[in-house]
Parts: structure tokens; sequence; C-alpha cells
């Protein structure tokens, strides 16, 4: 590419070239080592609801269950099915063609449970240290950082820092682990999909979860920031900031109205705006359908 890219500006041919593919680390890695200043990197994220409800007549319920891969969403009425399908086709590959091939791994078998292990814990806040004692083999906090950098770059499972204005804090706080696809949630988890609807507390895990997965794409793909916030008892579920606002987000499946968190995130930060999700305020199915750029003006 770097050579024909060099034929073209000495002859003035004025063209434009778009590389598509579905590594995000391998296009990434041609790009920074052949291409330095050379090219705009457009990031195409996962399928939204508003997607799916199009291609494929996915209600909200499903979606925040099968997700946004295209590929196995005829297959959601088979869901024993569906489950291989992930596993075999969507996560096997992407861990081992888009990572182990492509990138330094020392312990291939630590990243696949690491994987596992934010999957299963998407949308909690932990500790890396606490996850070290209860996996095998899991070195420092240094690996398993690194680990969680590049499923963050595959597109698979990514770990929000908490909101503060000190970049330090920020870094040293524990992350909050979210899927960037619902479908890598579902498709680990050991229960079916109409067990967990029956459940409102587990049901309200995928809620949350998918709400973090939907503005996770929509930040990388406008370049803004998401965060967490905690401060001892209170906690707000998700922070955006981006075109110079800040916007405190809390999820809630219950019929409830502000919670203690939002009034302390309120007080302490005096954000541009705070809204809750759910019930009470903006129901999920209308926020799965939102674009960032709304949300921000």
């Amino acid at each position: 590419m770097k050579l024909e890219w060099d034929k073209d500006s000495a002859n003035g041919n004025d063209i434009k070239v778009i590389l598509l593919g579905s590594s995000r680390l391998l296009l990434q890695q041609g790009l920074t080592e052949s291409l330095t200043g050379r090219f705009e990197a457009i990031y195409v994220p996962h399928w939204s609801f508003s997607e799916m409800n199009e291609l494929h007549g996915m209600n909200v319920e499903e979606y925040i269950w099968f997700g946004g891969y295209p590929g196995a969403a005829d297959l959601r009425n088979d869901e024993t099915r569906w489950k291989a399908y992930m596993l075999t086709s969507i996560i096997e590959s992407s861990i081992s063609r888009d990572i182990l091939m492509l990138t330094r791994v020392d312990k291939p078998a630590l990243i696949r449970q690491f994987f596992d292990f934010g999957c299963t814990y998407s949308g909690q806040i932990l500790s890396l240290n606490k996850i070290i004692g209860q996996m095998q083999d899991a070195g420092n906090t240094t690996t398993l950082s690194h680990y969680l950098k590049l499923l963050d770059q595959a597109g698979l499972l990514s770990g929000l820092g908490k909101y503060s204005p000190d970049v330090i804090r920020q870094r040293a706080a524990s992350p909050k682990f979210n899927v960037q696809n619902m479908a890598l949630m579902s498709a680990l988890a050991p229960s079916g999909f109409k067990e967990v609807r029956q459940n409102p507390a587990r049901w309200g895990r995928w809620v949350e979860s998918a709400i973090g997965a939907h503005l996770i794409n929509e930040c990388l793909a406008h370049g803004h920031q998401l965060f967490y916030w905690r401060n001892r008892n209170d906690e707000v579920d998700f922070v955006i900031k981006g075109n110079g606002k800040v916007i405190g987000l809390e999820v809630k499946t219950a019929a409830s109205g502000m919670t203690s968190g939002m009034e302390a995130f309120r007080k302490q930060f005096n954000p541009d705006k705070v809204l809750l999700i759910g019930p009470s305020g903006i129901p999920e199915a209308e926020f799965l359908g939102m674009e960032i750029e709304s949300m921000l003006r």
C-alpha cells in the first residue's frame, strides 16, 4: 500500500484508498508501521439496535441478549446452536486470529480465561489484584492490563476508567468491565435468554451492559471518552466526556427516580446533564437508538 501510495503521489494521481477488514489489530499494525501520517482511521462499530431491528426485526429485549452480530442473528431461535456459533466462529476466531497471531502473548490460556472472566462480570468494577487471586498463573497486574488493552483493541472487551479531572487518579482506579457486543456476554452465560429475562436482578445486569456497549461503540466512532464514577456508596454507571461537555448516566431497570449517586455526581462536578435510563427516565429502546452526538448537544 505504501509503494502504491508513493507512486500515485509522484504521478499526481488524486485518489482515495479505503482499506476494509474485520481485524482492527491487523489494520492498525500495518497502518502505523507503513503509512504513518498518511491515513485516517474511521472506526466502524458493532451493529446497533436500530440496524439489527431493521435487518432482522429484533426487539429491544432480543438485542440486549443476542447483541449485534448480524451473521448470528438468524440462529437466535435455536439458542444452543447460536451459542455454539458464537463460541467457535466469533469468539475463538477473534482471539486466535485477531490477537494471538498478530501480537506476542506469552500466556494464551490466560488471555482466554481473562476474557471469559471479563464477560462474566460485565458491568462490574473489579480490581486487577483481586482478579489475580482468582485466576491460575495470572502473573501480575501489568500482564492483565496489557491483555485488557488487546481485547479492547480487538473489539471484544473494554475496561472503563473512573471519571476524575485528575488523570493520575483515573489510571490508578479499578476498571469497570464491559463487553463491546452483548452477544459475547450471553454466549458465555450458563443460563438461557428466557431464564435470565425472568430474573429482574440478573436481567438488570444485561440491560446495564447493553447500555455500556452502545456507549462504548458510539464513543469510539465519534472520538469521545467514556468512564464510570464512584465515591464510597455513591455511583454513576457511565460518564461521557466529549465536545467540551460532561454527561452522567444512570441505568435503573426498576421504576425509581433520581438516585443519591446522581445527586452526588451533580454536586461534585456540575455536569452539563445527568440522565436516567429506565422506566422512570429514557426508555431502554429509545436510548439504544440514540446517537451520542444528540446527547452532547
